[in-house]
């Protein structure tokens, strides 16, 4: 009898054990159940997305009461989009972005080899359809005459007008020379709707090397569109000078937060501050807007004198007693550099803004060297000279090696010479140089054209723009040569 009851005990134990280990496990069980509904669920998807829409459910669907199917409204369709396929999207979209801006600045050549040496190459059906447009329009680009390429040059911006038309003994001559960043980018405006395009002066010609060694200035070709004119800019004394100081121009070029030359002023208020205060930051602002008005990354000529330093800071020798001296030809130095890498030419003004055509032999090859010693040392070595009052050192017949002063700027690396011509171009190719006569748009020579009225032959702008749709009301008139 107690074994009876021994035996019911064990099974009652045994079975409540089996209770408790099945009510353990059945968390698991269910979890591994509904995996494997997921896991249905997820091949039907992948099925569908696949094999197309009619792979069977993985399961029966509900039948309706009548037999008929079911709901009749249609399954919905689900879209499985992967992680890579967006990305390597954005990443098209992103180099076909990049090559447009290329191709905006007619470097089609470069843009079509960006997309052709892409990863996304040949899977991607707008990277094809682009280089093909690309290359149609090569085939409609037209040669330009290098001999009527216009060439413009500017001083220092005004930014204040006030400040420098306020009377005093320093007036007359920013009204003559100079321009105000009102009237430059009006001229910049009427000048990009006429279809002017930048580009450098190097653009133009380059010294090539012959098998027997001879040095020659060859033309190159510049392609545009039908309808652009390719012009080459210029600015002179980008030196900021110490008479300048509170009469409204920037103080000095720096290096911007995004890695661009840019400009200081120092304010009313005594405070300095960094933004587009002189034609290269304008320029470039610009440009940006408009990348059609430079061909191939172009920007425009920057010449330095050295008398005072170069771009703001005090970097000539008769301030080396200045504690900042040091420092100045540093930042001077890298802020060069930074308008290097930015697409800008720079060139040589003369050290001491001296008329190297009339100096005296001694003056003109001190000046020369000064210059080399104080400012070819920072920026580095440039083969662009601007001559100071357009002065040239030969008439208008070529370069020859009897020509002594023309040899010693051979001697320093000089190959492009530029002097002021109101013509519409000069432009002389010769054996070893090239030549260029530049124009000034300055208040003096806009004044010129309002005063010729309607006589057409006596206006020198009309080409690139109206004088009297640029010229600034604040100017002080008549603008008088003195």
């Amino acid at each position: 009898m107690n074994q009876t009851i021994h035996r019911s005990n064990y099974r009652k134990r045994a079975s409540k054990r089996r209770r408790q280990r099945f009510l353990h496990r059945l968390p698991l069980i269910l979890m591994i159940i509904l995996l494997l509904v997921l896991l249905s669920v997820f091949c039907w998807m992948l099925g569908r997305h696949f094999l197309g829409k009619d792979s069977p459910l993985p399961f029966p669907q509900d039948s309706s009461p009548s037999g008929g199917g079911g709901n009749t409204e249609p399954p919905i369709e689900i879209q499985i989009s992967t992680e890579e396929e967006t990305t390597a999207d954005a990443a098209v979209d992103t180099l076909l972005a990049d090559a447009g801006l290329i191709a905006a600045g007619y470097d089609y050549d470069r843009a079509i080899e960006l997309l052709q040496t892409s990863e996304y190459y040949g899977s991607d059906q707008r990277i094809q359809d682009a280089i093909d447009e690309y290359q149609q329009i090569i085939t409609t680009l037209q040669p330009c005459d290098i001999s009527q390429i216009t060439h413009v040059f500017f001083h220092t911006l005004v930014i204040d007008e006030a400040k420098a038309f306020d009377g005093d003994e320093d007036e007359k001559g920013y009204n003559q020379v100079m321009t105000t960043k009102d009237e430059f980018l009006k001229i910049l405006d009427s000048m990009y709707q006429r279809g002017f395009v930048l580009v450098r002066l190097h653009d133009m010609a380059e010294l090539t090397t012959g098998e027997d060694g001879t040095v020659k200035m060859t033309r190159k070709t510049i392609l545009l569109p039908e309808g652009k004119k390719p012009f080459v800019m210029s600015q002179d004394d980008v030196c900021y000078y110490e008479y300048m100081t509170g009469d409204g121009f920037a103080t000095r070029m720096v290096i911007g937060e995004d890695g661009k030359p840019t400009c200081e002023m120092l304010m009313d208020d005594g405070t300095t501050q960094v933004g587009a205060f002189d034609l290269v930051p304008i320029l470039e602002e610009y440009i940006q807007e408009h990348p059609d008005f430079s061909y191939k990354g172009a920007r425009a000529v920057i010449a330095f004198t050295g008398y005072q330093g170069i771009l703001g800071y005090r970097t000539a020798q008769s301030y080396s007693d200045s504690p900042t001296y040091q420092q100045d030809r540093e930042t001077a130095a890298a802020v060069a550099q930074c308008l290097r890498d930015n697409g800008w030419e720079l060139a040589s003004h003369s050290w001491g803004h001296r008329d190297l055509g009339t100096i005296s032999w001694e003056h003109f090859k001190t000046d020369c060297d000064k210059w080399e010693n104080e400012v070819e040392s920072l920026i580095g070595p440039t083969d662009i000279i601007l001559f100071p009052f357009g002065a040239d050192v030969a008439d208008w017949h070529p370069y020859q090696n009897d020509n002594e002063r023309f040899r010693y700027l051979k001697s320093l690396g000089f190959s492009y010479f530029c002097n002021v011509d109101s013509s519409q171009y000069w432009v002389q190719v010769g054996n070893d140089f090239l030549r260029q006569g530049r124009r000034n748009l300055d208040g003096f020579r806009m004044w010129k054209d309002i005063e010729a009225g309607s006589d057409t032959s006596s206006r020198k702008l009309d080409d690139l723009f109206r004088a009297e749709d640029v010229f600034s009301p604040n100017r002080p008139t008549p603008v008088l040569w003195e």
